[in-house]
């Protein structure tokens, strides 16, 4: 992802054409963002104060998550928000680096134009069936999938223009022996290709085109077609009906709202007021500056889901502080980077909206259970953070008046207030998941545009619009890993997997233990955080009560080693874009990052073998630990 310092991606340039479909791409998305909010805000009052409910809005959701996801990644796409693993690419030199790069656009473009006959076909196939409350076409699910394939191709081929001539030939070749050779393994189904051999084709090619440069989501879904492909156990049909099935679970509508959310709150001084609440009450500490990082990062993902955001919410404000001076950029970034591991367990967070959606544990436990985990995590770094002060002998900054604490709580009290709100409702049940991110929403409209006056009509469009990306990023990755996830399900890998952990340590739950954190950290690093959790938290959840584990607990644990994967040196992209806000270079930040690495896995470690510090709070108010 090319980031700006900020933490947004880079605007694009490109012709008038270009731009044109660029405006009108980013009129769709406001619409299908704006006009659902608009829905779900109504639906709450008729349900509140009319005390009726519109069945036909889940459907609505469904075609506006369906827009999101397909016709936002394409232009997440065209504005380099999609994720990718750069450092081995960054090895090559230059000629060889503008081959690769060529090639992983060519890739997208033969995507885009091999997916779209078989997206036309489902939309055929689908048109003919009607849903129950509007009577409308299951076939409108799939159009924005079939509009945003020719997106997805005219990006590609403007990303093409750059290159050179010996880049562009050197991309034609790959292709054309790849499409070669996938036709030949089709035509003469080879012996040894069996499903065993064909779950290898699908993890190397996935593996190759991901240390190639290939934007995950693509790595993702062109490796599970080779799966597919090569064994024939599936029509190559089935991968967009699976893409656009996948992402019409009502609950990930709360995915674009607390994005939504998180932007305005950021964007309108939400966030700097926790954090001046946070400088308030700790800065006096030894490493002050670090353990305001620490505990704004802590306050801060309560307002927003994606951690990404945080560590751009926080990042631009405490490398700007007087106090930064005496820190290096280096250790600041590593601080951030370590300190974002914990937004994972703090609600509302997306990824534990993703990991409640896609297994049986409930969003309401994950939401309570992830604050004592988050706090084991944050107490580790402090600690840490104490000790290099007090090494260094960093000088201590004055303890804050009483009325300076006074006045930082006062500004905070309206930020605070807002996840409480929410927290209540979850848990209360008065409200779901998708009905307080819309509230979330307009509590942040109202507070950042007629209370603080932070937030103009001009920045609130701006937000909806990089929201809207940003939610067509996170939903396309979700739609082709989900494609992933199902060749690896046909393929008998999470028996395989059982049978590798019984054979290492029989049933030992420690093993098992382990072993799932040291797959999530790898793939978290590799994939990026989300699509890994959705490969690998459906089949290896519901092994836990094997393994005497809790669900939950175990959940909890998925969600941490994922985040440490985010932000692990040198493959995390969390890490790069912590690199980024702090404007200092990779190589001196990843050797700032290893003695903070370790106390991230000393707290994982704690987490996953005290279950009390996630059951507890759950049990407390009712819930299954």
């Amino acid at each position: 992802m090319e980031l700006a310092v900020d933490g947004h991606a880079r605007p694009a340039t490109g012709g008038r054409f270009i731009r044109v479909v660029d405006r009108v791409t980013e009129g769709v998305l406001i619409v299908a963002l704006i006009g659902e909010l608009a829905l779900i805000s109504l639906e709450i009052f008729a349900r509140i104060f009319m005390d009726q409910s519109f069945l036909w809005t889940e459907e609505i959701a469904r075609l506006s998550l369906s827009i999101l996801a397909f016709v936002g990644g394409a232009l997440a796409y065209r504005r380099g928000y999609h994720t990718m693993v750069a450092i081995f690419l960054n090895m090559f030199p230059p000629r060889l680096r503008a081959a690769c790069v060529a090639t992983s656009n060519m890739l997208v473009l033969a995507f885009a134009l091999c997916l779209f006959g078989f997206a036309v076909s489902v939309l055929r196939s689908e048109w003919g069936r009607h849903t129950l409350t509007l009577d409308m076409p299951f076939g409108a699910f799939v159009i924005p999938l079939v509009v945003s394939l020719p997106l997805f191709a005219i990006y590609a081929v403007e990303r093409l223009r750059p290159s050179s001539r010996e880049a562009l030939v050197a991309a034609s070749c790959v292709v054309g022996i790849v499409a070669l050779l996938a036709t030949a393994l089709r035509l003469k189904y080879l012996p040894w290709v069996g499903s065993e051999h064909a779950m290898y084709i699908c993890l190397g090619t996935l593996f190759v085109t991901v240390f190639l440069g290939l934007p995950i989501a693509f790595a993702l879904v062109i490796a599970s077609s080779s799966f597919f492909w090569v064994t024939g156990s599936m029509p190559l049909v089935a991968i967009p009906q699976k893409m656009v099935a996948d992402i019409g679970s009502f609950i990930l509508l709360a995915i674009p709202f607390f994005i939504f959310a998180g932007l305005i709150m950021e964007r309108g001084g939400l966030s700097l007021r926790l954090i001046e609440f946070g400088q308030a009450i700790i800065g006096h500490v030894r490493g002050g500056l670090h353990q305001v990082t620490i505990v704004s990062m802590y306050l801060v993902s309560g307002l927003s889901g994606s951690d990404s955001a945080d560590v751009a919410a926080v990042g631009t404000v405490i490398r700007n502080m007087p106090e930064s001076k005496q820190y290096t950029k280096e250790d600041g970034a590593a601080v951030l980077a370590a300190s974002a591991v914990m937004g994972s367990t703090v609600p509302p967070s997306i990824a534990m909206l993703l990991l409640g959606s896609i297994t049986q544990i409930s969003i309401a436990s994950l939401f309570i259970g992830g604050f004592l985990p988050a706090a084991a995590m944050a107490v580790c770094l402090m600690i840490l953070v104490y000790a290099k002060a007090r090494r260094a002998n960093l000088p201590r900054a004055p303890r804050a008046s009483i009325w300076k604490m006074l006045a930082a709580a006062q500004g905070a009290v309206l930020p605070l207030t807002m996840p409480l709100i929410l927290f209540g409702g979850i848990l209360t049940g008065t409200a779901t998941p998708t009905e307080v991110s819309a509230f979330a929403v307009l509590y942040g409209i109202v507070i950042s545009m007629f209370v603080y006056r932070f937030l103009d009509f001009r920045g609130l469009i701006r937000a909806a619009i990089d929201s809207a990306l940003l939610t067509g990023l996170i939903l396309f990755i979700l739609a082709c890993a989900s494609t992933f996830s199902w060749a690896l399900t046909v393929g008998y890998l999470p028996q395989r997997l059982v049978g590798i952990v019984q054979s290492i340590g029989g049933d030992s739950s420690t093993v098992f233990l382990i072993g799932s954190i040291l797959l999530l950290i790898v793939t978290g690093s590799l994939l990026e955080g989300l699509p890994a959790l959705n490969i690998l938290a459906p089949m290896l959840v519901p092994m836990a009560p094997q393994f005497g584990l809790s669900q939950l607990h175990y959940g909890m644990v998925l969600l941490i080693s994922m985040g440490v994967g985010v932000f692990m040196p040198p493959t995390g992209v969390g890490f790069y874009i912590a690199c980024s806000v702090m404007r200092t270079d990779i190589e001196p930040a990843a050797r700032a990052m290893i003695p903070y690495f370790i106390f991230i896995v000393i707290g994982l470690l704690i987490v996953a073998f005290v279950p009390w510090l996630t059951v507890s709070l759950p049990i407390a108010f009712g819930f299954r630990g």
